[in-house]
C-alpha cells in the first residue's frame, strides 16, 4: 500500500464547482471561511481531520467548456487527487454546470457522467487505505426558477431547472451498484437551499447547514 505508513489527520477533499468554492451571488464575491461549507466542516471535525477545498466556479462533471479551459472535472480529478494524497474521503458535488444548454445534456447523461468521474476517482492511487476508498457523492440542490429573473440572457436555457432537478433520481440507483460510494441528495435537506437572489448558488446559511450534515455523515462508520 502506497500510504500505509501515513499517520496524520484523516484527509477529506471536497471536489466541486462554485458552490464548493463558496461563491456569494449577492456580493459577487466569496463567502468567508466562517461560512463556506468545507471550512466550516473543518471546524466541526476538528484537528484530527484535514479538509481540502477544491471548488472551481464553472466546473462540470464531464464536459469541456467551449469558452474556458480546465473546467472538465473528469479530466482534472486525477492530478488533483494525487496532489492532495493520501485521502480518506472524497466528496463530489457536481452536475449543476453540466445542465448548461450548450452541452445538449439531460439528467440521465449528467448522472452517467458523474458515475464516470466516481469510478475514475476510485481507481486513482490517492487513498490512505487502498482497499477501502470512500467517496460521498452530493447531488446539488436543484436550480430554481429565480434563476431566470437574474440571468435572462445567460446560456443556461429555460430547461435548466428541470434538468438539474432530475439528476438525483437518475444518479442514486447508478451509485447504489458501486462499492465504497455513498450518496446524499442536498435537494432534500430543508436548510440547504439556493439563494432567492439567483436561484443557483447556496446561501451562507445553507453552506453552514450542509457542513453540519456532512460532519455527521463523515463521522459514521463506513
Amino acid at each position: 500500500m502506497l500510504y500505509e505508513h501515513y499517520s496524520g489527520p484523516r484527509r477529506v477533499l471536497c471536489y466541486g464547482d462554485s458552490n464548493t468554492f463558496g461563491y456569494d451571488p449577492i456580493e459577487n464575491s466569496r463567502y468567508s471561511e466562517e461560512q463556506r461549507y468545507p471550512t466550516v466542516l473543518q471546524t466541526l471535525l476538528g484537528k484530527e481531520w484535514r479538509v481540502v477545498e477544491e471548488g472551481l466556479p464553472g466546473r462540470t462533471a464531464i464536459f469541456d467548456d467551449p469558452t474556458a479551459e480546465g473546467m472538465n472535472g473528469l479530466q482534472l480529478i486525477t492530478p488533483i487527487l494525487l496532489t492532495h494524497a493520501p485521502l480518506d474521503t472524497v466528496t463530489i458535488m457536481l452536475g449543476t454546470n453540466d445542465s448548461n444548454s450548450c452541452y445538449s445534456s439531460n439528467a440521465r447523461m449528467i448522472a452517467r457522467g458523474i458515475v464516470r468521474l466516481v469510478k475514475k476517482a476510485l481507481t486513482t492511487d490517492c487513498w490512505h487505505d487502498a482497499a477501502n476508498p470512500d467517496i460521498l457523492v452530493i447531488c446539488p440542490t436543484p436550480i430554481t426558477e429565480n434563476y431566470y429573473r437574474n440571468y435572462p440572457r445567460d446560456p443556461f436555457d429555460s430547461g435548466i431547472d428541470k434538468r438539474s432537478a432530475g439528476i438525483a433520481a437518475e444518479l442514486q440507483p447508478l451509485l447504489a451498484e458501486i462499492p465504497h460510494v455513498r450518496f446524499m441528495d442536498a435537494g432534500k435537506l430543508p436548510e440547504v437551499q439556493c439563494s432567492e437572489f439567483d436561484g443557483l448558488h447556496l446561501t451562507g446559511k445553507a453552506h453552514v447547514a450542509l457542513a453540519r450534515v456532512l460532519a455527521n455523515e463523515l463521522q459514521k462508520p463506513v
